[in-house]
């Protein structure tokens, strides 16, 4: 299969339907009810005490590639009771490794490499979503084969992928990129219609929350 056939059908599966807008639009201080969902359930939170932000995102979603570091600008900028973590999707088999590489990276300390591994494949446009690809990858950035595997293949990986799963039922998440907001709240490009919206939303609903 050809790299852009490939990527089409992953990125198909990971991205929003609905064209998305890079300009911002002006935003009122609340935001709209049109531009975020409310859970008809809350979602507890492994941060306790602290307004918890998850980002979904995809590898080989293009709109999560532009959006990743506008979401990692806003996040440092964010009060010291509110917790930004990143949550990777696998909407289908296809997808699964690419969301195990993030846990790899998590595990190993090199989230430096997340960003790269977005350039990587959207910029470079490198084919790397299997796990024989990532390795050799991987590799390429300074992490043995040996490392990888024995860090992908295991139980906490495997345990944190399965807990990223079971975020992406309990938060209905249907496309990528989206942000949940303390356990209530999920909003993304399809509600807003802008990347920068987006993040705007979600730091109105950080503060309507933090009130609380």
């Amino acid at each position: 299969m050809s790299y852009l056939s490939l990527f089409s059908r992953l990125a198909a599966s990971a991205t929003l339907a609905a064209s998305v807008l890079i300009s911002p639009l002006a935003m009122a201080q609340a935001p709209s009810p049109n531009s975020y969902v409310t859970l008809g359930q809350a979602v507890p939170s492994d941060s306790v005490g602290k307004v918890e932000v998850l980002e979904f995102f995809a590898y080989s979603c293009p709109h999560c590639a532009v959006m990743e570091p506008m979401v990692a600008s806003w996040s440092e900028s964010l009060d010291d009771n509110v917790v930004l973590k990143r949550v990777p999707v696998a909407f289908n088999a296809g997808m699964g490794d690419l969301q195990r590489s993030y846990f790899v990276f998590e595990s190993l300390d090199r989230l430096d490499l997340h960003p790269k591994l977005f350039n990587a494949i959207h910029q470079e446009k490198r084919a790397l979503f299997d796990k024989n690809a990532l390795r050799k990858w991987a590799e390429e950035q300074g992490i043995s084969a040996e490392k990888f595997d024995s860090t992908f293949d295991s139980f906490g990986v495997k345990t944190k992928a399965n807990r990223a799963n079971d975020l992406v039922r309990l938060y209905q998440i249907q496309g990528t990129p989206s942000l949940a907001v303390d356990g209530k709240y999920v909003t993304s490009p399809s509600y807003t219609n802008s990347y920068q919206d987006t993040i705007t939303v979600a730091d109105a609903l950080v503060k309507q929350a933090s009130n609380n």
